[in-house]
């Protein structure tokens, strides 16, 4: 009776390491994160999809909707099951391959002239052609020469969507957003390589 009375303790003792060394150690990716959820491993996921380009909020460990936009964006884009939710295979593709600096990961690229502007310069809106808040990483262009929606990446400015137009954005030109006036006249003009992302 001791000995059967020790056992199941001693069981019970393991059980509980083993799940307290489960929760200690548990990566992004383990749990699936969904809307609602909030804490470092949404923080992580947030990274991730911001290095991706597609995502362009705060990184404030809260999952909602522009997280959820950008989670399913991202599946959209590789084929992944679209359930909104970052679950081990969303977190597997988000891990994989390189960075900005690998160009090989996109489709094409195209040589453009370039002028930094943003929601403080005069005459212009605090809005996007397509109703975003204008801020760094939205991007003015032609849509005959960059479909609205693209994502893109430009050396020395990073990942980017194709989310506004603009009367003088014709051809091989475009528009890079910045969050100040003056970081916009900093950038000034200058010729670009424009990455589109596969």
């Amino acid at each position: 009776m001791v000995r059967l009375r020790r056992f199941f303790l001693t069981a019970v003792f393991v059980c509980i390491l083993l799940a307290v060394h489960a929760v200690v150690f548990a990566a992004p990716g383990d749990t699936a994160l969904k809307v609602g959820m909030r804490g470092d491993d949404v923080q992580v996921l947030q990274k991730l999809l911001t290095d991706a380009g597609f995502y362009q909020g705060p990184i404030d460990g809260v999952f909602g909707n522009g997280t959820l936009r950008a989670v399913t964006e991202f599946q959209i884009s590789n084929g992944l099951a679209v359930d909104g939710v970052a679950g081990s295979e969303t977190f597997a593709y988000l891990n994989r391959g390189g960075t900005g600096s690998d160009t090989s990961r996109y489709s094409r690229s195209i040589s453009m002239r370039a002028s930094g502007y943003s929601a403080f310069d005069p005459g212009n809106s605090s809005y996007t052609a397509r109703g975003t808040q204008l801020r760094k990483g939205l991007v003015a262009v032609d849509p005959n020469v960059i479909p609205l929606g693209t994502r893109l990446y430009i050396p020395g400015y990073g990942y980017a969507i194709a989310d506004d137009t603009g009367g003088a954005i014709r051809g091989n030109v475009i528009d890079l957003a910045f969050d100040s006036h003056a970081d916009a006249l900093r950038f000034g003009r200058q010729q670009v390589t424009v990455y589109i992302i596969d």
